[in-house]
């Protein structure tokens, strides 16, 4: 079940998020009865080494976690650290998501430069000067802040979140859209402009979720992740999850949601946009905790019947 030394070991990103998620997780396994000792196997993902290419051009998905998931299938590290919005709707044969650790803030955030916007934050989004240099490495953000502002001029930007960052103060770019629970969990909550409302800009699928996968069948090892498991964020990432997956999306289309449990009673919205943010779609839905997967798949099939298949197909038509 663990390493040779007897210790836990957990593959993760070498980026420095995907680093602080680790020991996050790490933290949290210490503090349980009994708890593991840990170490940290590194794993470079393709998303890692292609960074000069929007990762919509790039074939497949998993970007992120493929290689952290066949280590661990291979049995090389015995659990794996994701960010939630990363990892595929569908799990390969052999693992499970033992835990969803509860969810920081799922909204994005702009970031501004000195240069464009002194003196600190913005009093709002609208506040972003017209004709602005907005960069971001996401189709839905493309396609969200061109619904929200036909003048932004919106470019390509990679790189894990401090690499963004300098670009930014390089001058490179006037703003970039990031998402607060990264800047947030690495310190850097002071760069923040302004936060991007959830009603005009549904975040990523699980955005600001912690994701721990393990082999199925693993009862001691599981046993401690699932001590991890955050109820009410695992309910509101699986209705999006489901969302995600029954209109066969990934990071490569401009697809939004959101859940939040209300009591008893689970609300999802979503959105499908075009990628010039001309079309939309939106809508929303309730159900109860139990109901999860089943309000995900109703939302996307109602959806798709407003016209958002449609609009996946010419976007995937566009990108192939």
């Amino acid at each position: 079940m663990t390493g040779s030394r007897g210790r836990v070991r957990i593959g993760t990103r070498g980026s420095a998020l995907a680093l602080w998620q680790a020991e996050y997780v790490a933290s949290a396994l210490k503090t349980l009865p009994d708890g593991p000792e840990v170490e940290f196997v590194l794993v470079k993902t393709e998303g890692d080494k292609i960074q000069d290419v929007p990762l919509s051009k790039v074939q497949g998905k998993a970007f992120f976690t493929k290689e952290i998931e066949e280590a661990l299938l291979e049995g090389a590290v015995d659990l794996a650290v994701h960010s939630l919005k990363d990892l595929a709707t569908g799990l390969p044969h052999g693992l499970e998501l033992g835990a969803v650790m509860e969810r920081e803030d799922a909204r994005d955030v702009l970031l501004c430069s000195p240069s464009v916007v002194p003196g600190g934050p913005l009093p709002s989004p609208e506040a972003l000067p017209m004709g602005a240099k907005v960069g971001t490495s996401s189709l839905r953000r493309r396609a969200l802040l061109a619904r929200w502002r036909t003048d932004l001029e919106i470019s390509h930007l990679r790189g894990n979140v401090p690499t963004r960052i300098r670009k930014l103060d390089e001058g490179q770019y006037d703003a970039i859209v990031l998402a607060a629970a990264g800047v947030k969990r690495l310190g850097l909550e002071d760069r923040i402009s302004a936060y991007l409302p959830i009603d005009g800009f549904l975040p990523a699928v699980s955005q600001g979720a912690i994701g721990i996968q393990i082999r199925a069948g693993e009862d001691d090892l599981g046993g401690w992740v699932r001590a991890l498991d955050h109820p009410d964020t695992r309910a509101a990432t699986a209705a999006e999850r489901s969302f995600l997956r029954t209109l066969e999306g990934g990071c490569q289309v401009p697809v939004g949601a959101y859940a939040v449990v209300e009591g008893s009673r689970l609300l999802l919205k979503g959105t499908v946009c075009s990628l010039d943010g001309a079309r939309a779609v939106d809508g929303e839905l309730t159900g109860t905790l139990s109901e999860a997967e089943a309000l995900g798949q109703s939302l996307a099939r109602d959806l798709e019947g407003k016209g958002g298949r449609e609009i996946l197909e010419e976007i995937r038509e566009a990108e192939s």
